[in-house]
């Protein structure tokens, strides 16, 4: 997953984590002082209530007859019966005693009573139940002159309007976090994206510095990632540098060691033709001038190599068979494989055209096919096929020689680096570097899979024309 996305990622889920967090704490608040305030309106109204229903109490109490409490509550629901949508009188046994709906006294009527509320309220505790209607059934206890929890008064209020707030507020909320978090995504795909993008163009320049382009790289910012910028300029001109003065060391020596060398060659002909007498002798002349060509070898590759360095932006282009050019080194190779007992296979696809130079591609074939030979063990295979694959030519080359460890897969396409395993054959190490400086200097790309004792199959693929 790309860095901007896991940004705008995390971004999104903690700020939706964060809105959720506040909306649920919110409504929690919302719903609990609402309720508080109904509750003390409730408490307040009752405690008016009580008082009323403690003066009708007191006056019977100056009477000399002591009055029944179906009298008492018929008096209080006279002075109270307007205190809420419903005002109910119990007596100590939980007794309906009075009822009045809507200011109006009900009699022989038949409520439903929670007597759990009406208990607790006995005890001397104010109590209230809730339904899922909406009703308040909010219960308070009344006291005769004796202190004693002689009635309860009920009073019944609907608060379904409380609920209806609620839902809307809640519906208001969500209505918010939607817009919150579209708000949010847009806004954090901006900033993902003004983010990553400083990072993207220093991601490509050191890309650039991999395939060693080391364009000046330009970020106006004084903050960590203009200072990162500036270093990485600083380390291009110094790499630039470096490798400018290593390829002219390389190109210098090459050009000062070719003409001795070629006189070496010749004096060590010279001398092996000529001995005729001692064997022993002879071997040293064959081995001083297997020596002298595979020097000779070395320096024409560290030639090439100095004269790509120096002469590929004027390289001629032209738009070439990958097919043909896979088929003309092939042949040429034959007599090599034959000699070695290895057998060489193909099936190429016809007329896979790419843009780039013939001489440059077909050695690099050459080389490919060439260390596939030699790697090979006598009586194996060598297999080579074309062909087009993602709007790629694919030129592909497979062995059944001795493989190559895994982690020396990106060290043998270093110049002079050769496989721990590879000792038994004569070579410079500079094959697959040259080979792939060549393909990337066409967009292209060198693949390699290797398995030790099983094979190596080198992939060269390049852009089609």
């Amino acid at each position: 997953m790309k860095y901007a996305t896991r940004l705008l990622l995390s971004i999104l889920f903690f700020s939706i984590l964060s809105f959720s967090v506040i909306i649920y704490w919110v409504n929690k608040a919302i719903d609990h002082y609402s309720f508080v305030t109904i509750e003390k309106q409730l408490m307040e109204k009752a405690d008016m209530c009580e008082l009323s229903f403690r003066e009708i109490l007191t006056r019977y109490d100056k009477t000399a007859n002591q009055p029944e409490a179906s009298q008492v509550a018929k008096d209080v629901l006279q002075v109270l019966k307007a205190s809420g949508r419903e005002v109910r009188i119990y007596d100590s046994n939980q007794k309906l005693l009075g009822l009045a709906e809507n200011g109006t006294p009900v009699y022989n009527g038949f409520p439903k009573i929670f007597e759990e509320n009406i208990s607790k309220a006995l005890k001397g505790n104010y109590s209230y139940t809730v339904t899922d209607q909406g009703l308040i059934y909010f219960a308070i206890p009344i006291q005769n002159k004796y202190y004693e929890n002689a009635y309860v008064f009920e009073i019944v209020e609907d608060i379904s309007y409380f609920y209806e707030i609620m839902d809307k507020i809640r519906s208001i909320l969500i209505i918010g976090a939607v817009g919150f978090i579209i708000l949010m995504t847009g806004s954090s795909v901006f900033i993902a994206r003004r983010t990553t993008k400083p990072i993207k163009y220093l991601l490509g320049a050191t890309e650039k510095f991999s395939r060693q382009q080391f364009d000046q790289i330009s970020l106006n910012r004084k903050d960590e990632l203009g200072i990162l910028a500036e270093g990485l300029n600083q380390m291009g001109m110094k790499l630039n540098d470096y490798i400018q003065y290593q390829k002219q060391f390389v190109s210098n020596v090459s050009h000062e060691l070719k003409t001795p060398l070629a006189a070496i060659r010749g004096f060590s002909q010279y001398l092996y033709e000529g001995e005729q007498e001692d064997e022993e002798l002879k071997k040293v002349y064959s081995h001083l001038l297997n020596e002298s060509d595979r020097l000779t070898k070395l320096i024409q590759e560290l030639l090439i190599l100095s004269k790509f360095d120096k002469a590929a932006p004027e390289l001629q282009i032209d738009k070439e068979d990958v097919s043909q050019l896979t088929l003309q080194v092939l042949e040429d190779m034959k007599p090599k494989a034959e000699k070695k007992d290895v057998l060489i296979k193909w099936n190429l696809d016809r007329e896979i055209y790419v843009n780039g130079n013939k001489t440059l591609i077909t050695h690099a074939i050459a080389n490919v096919v060439d260390n596939a030979i030699k790697y090979s063990n006598a009586g194996g295979q060598v297999a080579a096929e074309t062909f087009i694959s993602d709007n790629n030519a694919v030129i592909k080359i497979s062995d059944q020689g001795i493989g190559i460890h895994q982690h020396e897969i990106e060290l043998v396409q270093e110049r002079f680096y050769r496989a721990g395993n590879s000792n038994f054959a004569n070579g410079s190490g500079l094959g697959l570097s040259l080979c792939k400086e060549i393909v990337e200097k066409f967009n292209g790309k060198l693949m390699i899979e290797s398995e030790i004792g099983v094979g190596t199959q080198v992939s060269i693929v390049l852009p089609l024309a």
